[in-house]
């Protein structure tokens, strides 16, 4: 097997509507909250591992993209968010199997 090696990646939140338009720049991914959400790679070999490394991404989307306090019901703001950052980590970790689990949560949810 090989050594484990793990990959940061950098899920970033988008917050307000200004920040929307500009979301690719370079300079507006550094503006915006961020966390590195850290993996092995051989993790996604398998669904489980997959799914673990999706569980991981959605974890640091709702600590990224925060509701407000003391609120049940989140933003829509919120909500596109937590979906424009777990999209992006998945669209730059660019995995099939965690693509298709991706895919399979937003069909679901």
């Amino acid at each position: 097997m090989n050594p484990p090696v793990t990959i940061a990646m950098i899920l970033c939140g988008i917050v307000g509507t200004a920040g929307m338009a500009a979301a690719s720049a370079a300079t507006q991914d550094e503006a915006v909250p961020s966390l590195v959400v850290k993996y092995h790679a051989d993790s996604l070999l398998t669904d489980h591992g997959a799914h673990a490394v999706y569980r991981k991404i959605v974890n640091a989307a709702e600590e990224v993209c925060p509701a407000s306090p003391g609120s049940r019901l989140l933003s829509a703001s919120v909500t596109q968010c937590r979906a424009q950052s777990i999209a992006r980590a998945v669209m730059k970790i660019n995995n099939s199997r965690l693509a298709a689990i991706h895919d399979s949560a937003l069909r679901s949810g």
